[in-house]
């Protein structure tokens, strides 16, 4: 089983760069990135201390429905390329903190109930797969563990 680690959609940090809405309805915030892990949902790098960054709510599902979870997520501030699933691998943003919340979901993007789980770093990749392997699990959303932000979505191959 190969893992791919998918971005935010593309089409909505196009639009969102350009000065269209969040998943509120309102323009990112322009900050300058403080210490500590910023993560881009776009690159799925960090941005790094002092580059410019934006603050945006995001909601990485097709549609409203009760699952479909809204929250905050940072973009570097500059253009950045998308994290490509095929073949960059493990993307920083997970590799930058001791742990992470991971949750299942459906084909119809409904949280598969018991796959929720706050893992260490370095068994993300192995719970993310036992996951994967369900047939009930389309892909697997990683968290933060702290926060609940969105950081990245996992399918595989």
């Amino acid at each position: 089983m190969t893992l791919h680690y998918h971005p935010i959609d593309s089409a909505f940090v196009t639009a969102v760069r350009a000065g269209g809405p969040d998943a509120y309805g309102n323009p990112a915030e322009q900050v300058t990135a403080g210490s500590g892990p910023n993560p881009c949902r776009n690159c799925l790098s960090l941005v790094p201390e002092g580059a410019p960054m934006l603050i945006l709510a995001a909601r990485p599902f097709p549609a409203l429905q009760p699952y479909a979870e809204t929250g905050p997520v940072f973009l570097c501030g500059d253009d950045c390329a998308a994290h490509d699933p095929a073949t960059d691998g493990v993307p920083e943003v997970l590799t930058a903190v001791a742990d992470y919340l991971l949750k299942g979901y459906s084909p119809e993007h409904r949280i598969v109930y018991g796959s929720g789980k706050v893992v260490l770093r370095e068994d993300l990749q192995d719970y993310a797969a036992t996951l994967l392997q369900d047939p009930r699990i389309a892909y697997v959303d990683v968290r933060s563990a702290r926060n609940n932000c969105f950081l990245a979505r996992i399918t595989a191959s």
